[in-house]
């Protein structure tokens, strides 16, 4: 597959792709998804694909879990300890150990919570992220910052080259996303841990568009926290509890502002005041929503079964893929690549940027195509290597030709903004 890497080869033909998938030793776990027919599914960057094991796995928690052993379930059937359990399994996918990641509320509370974590841990005035992160991180930052109330600042950098500079002896917290929603960037993590580490401060990294897609070694960048969703690459279903990491470390130096009683160290005890749980458990809140843990823990068990180098190479050979048939097909179309170039610098999306970027997408989603767009003008591409194929790629770039050639765009159906875009 390292031959798509190249960017002088002859022209790519179906025929090639089709050989292509005849070589891919992850070929085997499309079979394993529950795809609609003739749908070309390029967003598994923004909600996974549905495991084919999820739906029975689900029957089995509602009809015998609930259904039949009732409250018992909480110890009979683990659901006391399903948060633990399925974040040790999340931390073979991200370079964490066990005890480091736990899976608990949506990546927006774990944000809250682990940042307020580490302001506690380094109580300094400022907090640096990027202007074109994703919104509710900014927003959660605001929030937090409003609530605290002592002064802190919010220094937002406008390009990636500049975060070195911005993260300085002043800095306390920098609050940074390892692959970028809109473009699709990726930034060097150990380095720039080690460089914020460096001038004193910590570093919490959102890992939502990085866990189960690029390679991601926590323990290896020395990284302090991170958080992620479940139901992207991961495959959890739409909502599915997100994660946390904290590094062992520092556990039981902090305390996260959430003090709900699953975080408690004798929950049961019932006492009126909060001891924290040892540990990553402390950052536990409240009562868990058991069947969307079931749902994602099919989706973890399922990623760890493929070799993730492997995953990362596809990655790479159908981000390749697809920049090369943009290239060959639509070049002369109005498309500017908003991606990096060099694949060690991207995720596992590719994003084009076009004025009429809303309105050619949901054009191509009639077709059965099906990316998304970001505004102001960004279509993004996501390859989940479990289950895309190169056929997929060749498949997605024809319809796009055809719906530039034909303007199949250009009309007010394709105009009107969902809420959902």
């Amino acid at each position: 597959m390292g031959d798509m890497q190249e960017k002088n080869l002859n022209t790519i033909s179906f025929e090639a792709c089709q050989e292509l998938d005849a070589r891919d030793s992850l070929g085997q776990f499309r079979s394993q998804f529950d795809l609609p027919e003739h749908t070309c599914y390029l967003d598994g960057n923004s909600l996974g694909a549905l495991p084919k094991a999820t739906l029975p796995r689900v029957q089995q928690v509602v009809q015998q879990e609930w259904g039949r052993d009732l409250i018992s379930s909480w110890n009979k059937h683990g659901w006391w300890d399903a948060q633990q359990r399925v974040g040790d399994k999340i931390a073979l996918i991200i370079g964490a150990g066990p005890g480091e990641v736990l899976v608990a509320d949506s990546t927006s509370v774990n944000l809250f919570k682990t940042v307020a974590a580490a302001l506690q841990l380094n109580p300094g005035k400022v907090v640096v992220s990027e202007r074109a992160n994703f919104p509710t991180d900014l927003y959660m930052l605001e929030g937090l910052i409003k609530h605290l109330g002592r002064g802190y600042k919010l220094r937002l950098v406008d390009s990636p080259e500049d975060l070195f500079e911005a993260i300085d002896s002043d800095v306390s917290v920098a609050v940074l996303t390892h692959v970028s929603y809109r473009t699709g960037c990726m930034l060097d993590m150990a380095a720039t841990t080690a460089h914020a580490h460096a001038r004193g401060a910590l570093v919490v990294w959102d890992l939502a568009h990085s866990a189960g897609a690029v390679h991601v070694d926590l323990t290896g960048a020395d990284v302090d926290f991170a958080v992620g969703c479940g139901y992207k690459f991961l495959n959890g279903g739409p909502g599915a509890p997100a994660f946390l990491y904290v590094a062992k470390r520092l556990q039981d130096k902090v305390q996260q502002p959430l003090t709900g009683w699953f975080g408690h160290a004798k929950p049961f005890a019932f006492e009126p005041s909060f001891e924290a749980a040892p540990g990553i458990q402390r950052f536990q809140c409240g009562t868990p929503p058991i069947i969307s843990l079931a749902a994602l823990e099919v989706g973890v068990d399922l990623m760890l079964q493929a070799p993730l180098p492997a995953i990362r190479d596809k990655s790479v050979a159908l981000g390749c893929l697809f920049w090369r048939l943009m290239e060959q097909e639509c070049s002369q179309l109005g498309f500017r690549l908003a991606s990096p170039a060099a694949p060690a610098q991207r995720g596992s999306q590719i994003c084009f940027a076009h004025p009429e970027g809303y309105a050619i997408m949901q054009a191509l989603i009639e077709l059965g195509v099906v990316g998304d767009f970001r505004a102001p003008d960004i279509l993004r591409f996501g390859f989940a290597p479990l289950y895309v194929r190169y056929v997929d790629v060749w498949e997605a770039v024809q319809g796009l030709k055809l719906v530039m050639q034909e303007r199949l765009w250009d009309q007010p159906v394709h105009r009107k903004r969902a809420a959902v875009t």
